[in-house]
């Protein structure tokens, strides 16, 4: 009975200081074949590695809309978000009108997200005022991709009805870019994205420029738009600099978060940068002087807390 007694005292002793409370962390990706995806994961490795009695899990998904999503139905806890979309569902704007999430908050800016047009080289599309009549894949529907993708066509003087439109993940955009059809695909990711980078080595390829005064007309619009250069070469047969529009990738959380929690995930992932930056090349850009900048909603008090001590 003593011994009993004794095992249960010591148990009571450890249910108190925390140990073996098991704190569950899904994290929402995108797609396997996008940039998020392998991030995420390197992510997750540093947590579960330096953070006692957290157990994190990366769930892979059609990114930036679905995540907002789950994130307000509880189903995850850390999402990969574009800033555009982390805006509009927090000020309930389209594509979120009616079910925006005023409890989204940021807690990092990772990296510049380009938008990358991509078409077959014998497609003839030299412009994005070239998709007219042509099959076209804006993303998944509902994602970070396919807003982008109506906001550029709209720019250009294009809508939906004036191509052949087709939803595609990042994968399956390639996929059928390789199979011959879709003529042209709209993809926002961190560059280079593998996805583009396998259908390169099998297919022709042009990256279609968004520059100029469509570039303007769409930064006047919607001003989280700002260009960007893809280097000459970041893909096979792309023999010169390409320039285009990029948007920020973002991690956020619930505003219920423990602000504790928030604090310890930002001071181990920015300790452990060489693990990002190993996972993808957009992971070296996950830097701690750039973590609060390119936010136009607020913080979480965690987030906050951390950036202000560690300026």
């Amino acid at each position: 009975m003593k011994k009993l007694y004794a095992f249960a005292t010591i148990l009571l002793i450890a249910a108190g200081l925390g140990f073996g409370q098991q704190k569950f962390i899904t994290v929402a990706s995108g797609g396997t074949a996008g940039t998020y995806y392998p991030i995420a994961g390197a992510m997750a490795e540093i947590w579960n590695k330096n953070i006692p009695n957290v157990n994190v899990n990366v769930t892979a998904t059609t990114a930036s809309a679905s995540n907002v999503a789950m994130l307000k139905n509880g189903e995850v806890d850390i999402i990969f978000v574009q800033n555009d979309h982390a805006f509009d569902a927090y000020n309930d704007l389209e594509p979120f009108v009616g079910k925006g999430f005023k409890d989204i908050r940021p807690i990092a800016c990772l990296y510049d997200e380009v938008v990358q047009l991509v078409a077959l080289a014998d497609s003839g599309i030299k412009t994005v005022a070239g998709l007219k009549g042509k099959r076209v894949s804006v993303g998944a529907a509902g994602s970070g991709v396919e807003l982008n993708a109506r906001q550029i066509l709209s720019a250009a003087g294009l809508t939906y009805n004036d191509i052949k439109v087709q939803y595609l993940s990042f994968a399956e955009s390639a996929s059928n870019l390789k199979d011959g059809n879709i003529d042209a695909a709209f993809n926002t990711a961190g560059i280079p994205t593998g996805a583009i980078q396998d259908l390169a080595v099998s297919k022709k390829i042009s990256i279609i420029a968004i520059d100029g005064a469509l570039a303007k007309a769409l930064s006047a619009k919607f001003p989280f738009y700002t260009p960007m250069k893809i280097p000459a070469n970041t893909y096979q047969g792309q023999a010169s600099d390409v320039t285009s529009v990029s948007v920020k990738a973002l991690l956020a959380v619930s505003a219920q978060m423990d602000p504790t929690l928030v604090y310890d995930l930002l001071k181990v992932m920015y300790a452990n940068t060489e693990r990002l930056a190993a996972s993808h090349k957009r992971g070296g850009d996950i830097k701690l002087s750039t973590g609060a900048l390119g936010i136009s909603i607020p913080l979480h008090p965690g987030a906050e807390k951390f950036y202000k001590e560690n300026k």
